[in-house]
């Protein structure tokens, strides 16, 4: 999905020098966080891979930026009333961090299934200052909630991503990549939630290093900027995924669209799955933390492969505020994308010993049985059996599939089945 751009623009965007002037504002409040190459990857993709590491920010993400630059700006008067704002987790760290440091109140309105440690790191960073209401299931009904207090109380609402301030602060971070290499940069992959950021990215590398190729990428159960670009209007989508909190969100910024539709050259899903698989490869092999929002813009790269080859390509790593209790969640969805874990419903005759014949007769010696549920019932030859299946290799199961096809089991795969797996799998386990 290609974009044309243009040099000069009727659609409102972050200027060169707002986004300069946002910098001078932010210097003494933000890190100036590294943009650093990765080794690993320019290996595997045989290119220049950075990594701007904005998982190192004071709060753990960009969100910072944009959320102090606006309190910053607004009028005295105004602020007396305090702020308030929605938010998955990092915005409200940015809110909650600039109310505390500027000496104003704030009430940030997150959704009941933000992560623990979000919620703790914005009772930290807040401190006296801010007031938490945790509402609603995903942050368009914590949004919701938001605006209606705002309109009761008459007080300012501090958007995440649909705020010509915000997106000003959030165009910093392409200020500093600049700053940061004296190379040209071929491509750039930013995750894409709402907008905020890759539309103050994206202004600002338009009109400083037009030739970059700027890459959205959102999670493949949250889609919602591609199928509004799509359509050529903003959409709200029906149902999301909401694992990639981060940038789960059912509708983008108006603002965002029309930036992203003018500047952004591609935009691009990933399974959340393979969001986990690539979160859990960054800290096995490079000790790096992050929050599955964070790596999109990683886990996208084997999409571009090929394009990227011998080029100069940078990734923002947009946070790190990971909640350790959604590790075994992570594995999870990490190892069912990987092919590792497998569920299936068996048939089997009920008779002694059938279990132990199917295992000796499918299964290898390197293959383990993780789950198995059955009940006997006397008044049926043959009963169903739930089993999970962990292997070493992807390839080991297709060798169980070849030899359970050669043995005429009956079995029905559940691995792309999300309602069954919910049901049956996760009902009692605690994952997912």
């Amino acid at each position: 999905m290609k974009i044309k751009n243009t040099s000069r623009s009727s659609v409102w965007h972050p200027s060169v020098g707002e986004i300069r002037k946002a910098y001078e504002i932010l210097q003494d409040v933000v890190v100036k966080t590294p943009l650093t190459l990765s080794r690993r990857l320019s290996a595997k993709y045989g290119a220049n891979i950075f990594l701007k590491r904005e998982d190192l920010q004071v709060v753990r993400s960009y969100k910072l930026r944009g959320a102090y630059y606006k309190i910053s700006t607004m009028k005295k008067e105004t602020l007396t009333k305090g702020v308030v704002c929605a938010s998955a987790g990092n915005h409200a760290q940015g809110v909650a961090y600039a109310c505390n440091k500027l000496k104003i109140h704030g009430k940030i309105f997150m959704p009941s299934t933000t992560p623990k440690q979000k919620i703790k790191q914005v009772e930290m960073f807040g401190g006296a200052s801010v007031d938490i209401v945790l509402s609603g299931d995903t942050f368009d009904d914590a949004y919701y909630e938001a605006q209606e207090y705002c309109k009761k109380e008459n007080i300012t609402l501090i958007h995440p991503f649909n705020d010509e301030q915000v997106i000003t602060g959030q165009g910093t971070v392409a200020l500093e990549i600049l700053q940061q290499t004296n190379s040209h940069i071929d491509f750039l992959f930013s995750p894409l939630g709402g907008g905020g950021l890759i539309s103050g990215v994206s202004s600002y590398f338009k009109y400083l290093s037009p030739d970059t190729k700027i890459i959205g990428v959102e999670p493949e159960g949250a889609p919602a900027m591609k199928v509004s670009i799509k359509e050529d209007k903003v959409v709200t989508l029906k149902e999301i995924d909401k694992f990639v909190d981060g940038a789960a969100v059912k509708t983008v910024g108006d603002k965002n669209f029309r930036i992203c539709k003018e500047f952004v050259d591609d935009f691009a899903t990933v399974p959340e799955g393979k969001v986990c698989s690539t979160l859990l490869n960054l800290y096995n092999e490079e000790a790096i933390v992050s929050e599955p929002s964070g790596v999109l813009s990683i886990a996208v790269l084997d999409d571009y492969k090929e394009e990227i080859k011998g080029k100069n390509v940078v990734c923002i790593l947009s946070g790190s505020n990971n909640d350790i209790s959604r590790l075994e969640e992570i594995k999870e969805r990490a190892f069912l994308y990987e092919g590792l874990k497998n569920y299936m419903i068996i048939h089997l005759p009920q008779r002694a010993g059938a279990l132990k014949e199917f295992i000796e007769n499918n299964l290898g010696e390197r293959d383990d049985i993780i789950l198995f549920e059955y009940i006997k019932k006397n008044n049926q030859e043959i009963g169903p059996a739930l089993i999970g299946i962990e292997v070493q290799e992807k390839e080991d199961f297709s060798e169980i599939l070849k030899r359970i096809r050669k043995n005429s089991v009956d079995a029905e795969l559940l691995n792309n089945n999300s309602d069954l797996l919910n049901l049956l799998v996760y009902k009692n386990s605690g994952v997912i």
